[in-house]
């Protein structure tokens, strides 16, 4: 059995599809009853999980040979950091008391730093934790997700303007395609390779990196519009991190994050040997997204 937690999620829901489409028993891990609807239809078992509540985790991966777990990061809660390291150790505690054969955690670039990188040192405390399980691990890092783009493109397409964190607009960085995350955890998962290396450190990123300029270039192009990259200064990111409805603290967060982008701290790390490069295009990524967001950005026009 493979329990894929955040299977309604944009990796986990490839995850939980490949392995099911290869015939193997799948236990779809989600919060509610529509986010399992889905993943019913493909075959998959559901398990309901709230990642705060250990004894819901322990259900959830009673009888696994595999586990993909992942820890959101809580956009709602006050302090999303003491949050998510709560549900981080709850997981932790679950993982612990029954191990699995196989965990794959979801990681993201930069989790080898500890301080100064913003939310990257959540997933370095994810990392740390789950070193205590006496399991295969597998650490999956990917970089910066292109459906991140997704809440920008209701304004790129509105105002034809891109704010960016990423200083200088034309300086090129790691990104990839969720799907190509979810592909690459299956097929991880799925690796019987007798493996004498524990935690298994794995990257992936696009085969080509991307600037903020090309992304609101390509943004332009598939819509028919004019779109610009444009710094947003330093000193208004957190009012304008906060005016689009993160709390102080979940702001500081982004902060600290994009200066260590910026100062060149969140890539792929030196020593990670198994690099993997996915094979989805920013313009393809964009393209599947632009539908949802042209209507979003109609209804941001009328108000």
């Amino acid at each position: 059995m493979f329990v894929i937690f955040g299977a309604a999620g944009q990796v986990g829901r490839v995850t939980a599809t490949v392995l099911r489409e290869a015939g193997h028993a799948v236990r779809a891990v989600v919060r509610d009853r529509l986010q399992g609807e889905p993943l019913a239809r493909i075959g998959c078992e559901i398990a309901f999980a709230d990642l705060l509540d250990t004894a819901s985790v322990a259900r959830a991966i009673e009888g696994a040979y595999a586990v993909q777990i992942l820890c959101p990061v809580p956009r709602a809660h006050a302090d999303p950091a003491a949050e998510m390291r709560r549900m981080i150790n709850s997981s932790v505690d679950a993982l612990e008391a029954n191990p699995p054969q196989r965990v794959l955690a979801l990681s993201d670039y930069g989790a080898e730093h500890a301080s100064g990188t913003g939310i990257s040192t959540l997933f370095h405390y994810f990392e740390a934790q789950l070193r205590a399980v006496d399991a295969q691990l597998t650490f999956l890092r990917s970089a910066e997700h292109m459906h991140n783009w997704t809440r920008m493109l209701p304004l790129m397409l509105a105002r034809g303007v891109l704010p960016s964190l990423h200083h200088p607009v034309s300086k090129r960085y790691p990104t990839v395609a969720a799907q190509d995350v979810g592909a690459l955890a299956a097929e991880l998962l799925l690796d019987d390779r007798a493996l004498n290396v524990s935690p298994r450190v794995v990257s992936i990123e696009s085969e080509r990196r991307v600037s903020t300029s090309e992304v609101a270039r390509t943004v332009g192009e598939l819509a028919h519009s004019h779109v610009i990259a444009r710094e947003v200064p330093r000193g208004e990111w957190h009012a304008m991190l906060q005016a689009a409805g993160l709390g102080e603290q979940h702001a500081r967060l982004i902060v600290d994050l994009y200066d260590a982008h910026n100062a060149g701290r969140i890539d792929v790390e030196t020593d990670v040997s198994e690099r993997y490069f996915g094979a989805t295009t920013l313009a393809q990524a964009l393209a599947a997204m632009l539908p949802a967001a042209v209507t979003a950005a109609s209804t941001t026009v009328s108000r």
